[in-house]
């Protein structure tokens, strides 16, 4: 516990430190406060990252004391904490499963699907995989709108009901008091640019943590956990710095197989294990290429862009 309790403190105490610094600049210069605001983005994402950990039942072995941190944070990463676990359980469940899709994922569709849908649905699924909506407006969408309701668990319970609308309450009363405390500037300098930031790095991580040319996609009959985490996830090879700002979520091979290792031995499973280090390992340079990317194709068993797949037997 002393560990986790470590990490927490090495990300909410800067968290805290940078929110009230940037808040301050504002009697200086509302770009020197919108500047802090974007650094602090880099500790909502890790922030998110104990949070996932804490879904996990990893983070602390009490599960009670998981779930309550966890929706603690959620209140500050607009992430109501019960909904999410549940549909990131689905994601482990089916992550690379073709019959599967649809819970937690980055929408894919396979060549063959493409080319046999109408105009329209091609057009809006060209419009959704374009680098600008997927990382500037989904996001935004994500986090801010589709949060707010537990869309798609209707039938699951109460719970998840009361976890959306308890982390709303607990969300529009954290903004209102910045509003009454510190007005429009607050929220716009302070708040908004740091929240917005660190929901497009979290889209763009856990697009690149799947979305990549060597991933893999499976029918039910052939799918396998096990597979999908070894094949179909990436080993996301980052400088140091972006290593600990993101909470090594990069080794994303090793999470996938086994959800129960916390965030900080991740490092250490790859210097015990050294063949995992070669394992799916694409780097920051590389990961940029995966924005082309939009379509399985089930021949060649690649990840291809729409210009690749034109040229693909019909």
């Amino acid at each position: 516990m002393s560990r986790s309790l470590f990490e927490l403190a090495a990300t909410a105490i800067p968290f805290t430190v940078l929110f009230a610094l940037s808040w301050m600049a504002l009697s200086v210069s509302p770009w020197l406060a919108l500047g802090l605001s974007l650094v602090n983005s880099a500790f909502v994402v890790r922030l998110f990252m104990v949070q996932h950990d804490c879904g996990h039942g990893a983070y602390f072995r009490s599960r009670e004391l998981n779930d309550w941190l966890g929706r603690v944070i959620g209140v500050l990463t607009i992430t109501p904490y019960d909904v999410w676990r549940r549909n990131h359980a689905i994601h482990h469940a089916t992550t690379g499963n073709l019959d599967r899709r649809g819970v937690g994922d980055i929408p894919t569709m396979t060549v063959a699907e493409y080319r046999q849908s109408p105009l329209i649905r091609r057009f809006l699924y060209r419009l959704l995989r374009h680098p600008v909506v997927l990382f500037g407006i989904v996001p935004f969408y994500t986090f801010f709108l589709q949060n707010r309701i537990p869309i798609g668990q209707m039938r699951s319970g109460m719970r998840y009901w009361i976890s959306a609308l308890g982390t709303n309450v607990a969300i529009f009363g954290l903004i209102g008091a910045l509003y009454l405390l510190g007005g429009v500037p607050v929220l716009v300098f302070v708040y908004l640019p740091m929240m917005l930031l660190a929901a497009s790095a979290g889209m763009w991580l856990f697009y690149v943590q799947h979305q990549f040319e060597e991933t893999t996609w499976e029918r039910d009959t052939d799918w396998s956990v096990q597979d999908a985490a070894f094949e179909g996830s990436s080993h996301y090879v980052l400088p140091p710095l972006l290593r600990w700002i993101t909470a090594d979520i990069g080794v994303h091979h090793v999470h996938h197989l086994a959800s129960k290792i916390p965030f900080y031995r991740l490092g250490e499973v790859l210097r015990d294990h050294e063949a995992l280090s070669d394992v799916r390992r694409i780097t920051l340079r590389e990961s940029l290429g995966c924005t082309r990317l939009a379509l399985w194709d089930e021949d060649s068993r690649k990840l291809v862009s729409f210009a690749e797949a034109r040229y693909r037997p019909a």
